[in-house]
């Protein structure tokens, strides 16, 4: 394998793991192609723009010319792209489905047609649904409660409809709550770092006791790298930190290693059909010889530091970008 089609590799996830990537591994090559919608960041990449092994190429992968021209220099695919935040699906789902679904499956006819050697699919824990006790397994059923997940479910259905339905060689990862350097400031951890940076209110849903696993990014990356290599042809893993916690605990933390009054916290209506707790068994991926690296509280520290040294790159999002201030003026101001 030397050439890999990384979808949404300008976003959060995507760009961390082609750095990881190309970090790793000397002779591979990455083509990165990415539609750069709001949390599309073609600076989270720049300093691999001079790097041989490295392309950059803007588009979306709804567009079927594009991406056909693009598979056929691919190895392998791994699809990150995707619209990805709860709050924005509830407001307007359909662009949800044109990504999350529609898009899925212009990559699938792509590698279809280019006999592509492996398809890694990125997903997300949230479509099995929200789970008071235990965890959800593989093979348990899917049950989203969002547009958002609801988009995601779908298109790992459709994923498997071609494992089983064309042989096309897929897999799938779905994986916790990812942090970490580089996520756009709508999501819990930029959001509240940023905010209480600038002693700005920190909007918390309900009574802050949902509880999600959360997973420093570099560790989801070597675990997609782990899948990409060793996994079983139409297999689908689980990827989680062993990290659960309620996000009021991440709000107290933040505030705390910042300097931070708690009176910062206000408590803001909860978001409709908020899943309550998400709890993923990561034991397929971890008998792949896969396991985190990062506790929590040394990934949040780093985290915290990262945003702390890298004002320029969130303040230019907050700051200047009309679409942000759109996003947190309509899912904030009247909370």
């Amino acid at each position: 394998m030397q050439t890999i089609l990384v979808t949404g590799g300008a976003g959060f996830i995507g760009s961390n793991f082609v750095r990881y990537m190309l970090q790793k591994y000397a002779d591979y090559r990455i083509i990165v192609l990415d539609a750069l919608t709001y949390a599309g960041n073609r600076e989270n990449l720049a300093d691999f723009e001079r790097d041989p092994r490295y392309l950059f190429y803007h588009g979306d992968i709804g567009d079927a010319q594009v991406v056909d021209n693009l598979m056929s220099n691919a190895d392998a695919v791994v699809n990150f792209a995707a619209e990805t935040h709860v709050d924005r699906s509830i407001l307007e789902a359909g662009k949800f489905i044109d990504t999350d679904i529609h898009g899925t499956f212009v990559l699938l006819e792509a590698a279809k047609k280019h006999g592509i050697e492996r398809f890694l699919h990125i997903s997300t824990d949230e479509v099995y649904g929200s789970i008071e006790n235990g965890s959800f397994k593989e093979t348990d059923p899917l049950m989203p409660n969002s547009p958002y997940s609801a988009s995601k479910a779908g298109g790992d259905l459709l994923v498997r409809s071609y494992f089983k339905t064309y042989g096309l060689p897929v897999l799938i990862t779905r994986s916790s709550n990812n942090y970490g350097p580089y996520q756009y400031p709508e999501k819990l951890i930029p959001l509240f770092v940023t905010n209480a940076i600038d002693d700005v209110p920190l909007p918390l849903y309900g009574d802050g006791k949902n509880v999600r696993d959360w997973i420093y990014v570099e560790d989801n990356c070597a675990a997609i790298d782990m899948v990409l290599h060793h996994g079983q042809i139409g297999e689908i893993y689980n990827i989680g930190g062993g990290n659960e916690r309620e996000n009021i605990f991440i709000t107290r933390f933040i505030l705390e290693y910042l300097g931070k009054s708690e009176s910062l916290i206000k408590p803001v209506a909860d978001r409709p059909g908020h899943d309550r707790r998400y709890s993923v068994d990561t034991s397929k991926i971890r008998a792949l010889g896969w396991q985190p690296k990062w506790s929590l509280e040394d990934g949040l520290k780093q985290t915290i530091n990262w945003y702390v040294e890298n004002e320029n790159w969130w303040r230019k999002i907050k700051e200047k970008q009309e679409e942000y201030k759109r996003f947190y003026q309509a899912h904030y101001a009247n909370r």
